[in-house]
């Protein structure tokens, strides 16, 4: 089941998406900064945090950053290690871009990196195509950009 944001999950969000930085990369100061305080750099910009919650138990999450009005990026997303392999992060994917087709969302972005082939093979199966990472990147560990049009 996926959820969205409740303050119950909000250590959940910064623990998963800790350990998986430090599993693929390493954790900036920024990141710290943004998973401790997902209320004011997500969500009350205008931005959702969703969960994926099996048994009460919180399997993964994602995040939609507001950048511009009707222009998500889709960031954050990180799966227990234990659970990977089991399209959680594909549901999450999934849900993300149903919400912003409800929503009327005219695109979504991610930033990632290419030595996360799964991760980018996924993207390319759910519709993102790839397009420049602009030389003033907020993410020094991204080298692809790829965004999914939905109007």
């Amino acid at each position: 089941m996926i959820r969205s944001f409740k303050p119950q999950y909000k250590q959940h969000f910064y623990d998963l998406n800790v350990e998986w930085l430090e599993t693929f990369f390493y954790v900036e100061d920024f990141d710290r900064e943004v998973l401790r305080n997902p209320e004011h750099y997500i969500l009350d910009p205008g931005g959702h945090i969703f969960f994926a919650i099996e048994e009460d138990r919180v399997l993964g999450t994602v995040a939609l950053l507001k950048r511009a009005e009707g222009i998500y990026e889709l960031t954050k997303m990180a799966v227990r290690p234990e659970e990977r392999g089991k399209k959680i992060g594909q549901k999450l994917m999934q849900h993300c871009i149903d919400f912003a087709k409800v929503q009327q969302f005219k695109k979504l972005f991610l930033y990632s990196n290419t030595k996360l082939a799964n991760a980018i093979y996924i993207y390319r199966k759910y519709g993102f195509i790839e397009i420049p990472v602009e030389a003033n990147s907020p993410y020094e560990r991204s080298n692809i950009k790829m965004e999914l049009l939905l109007s």
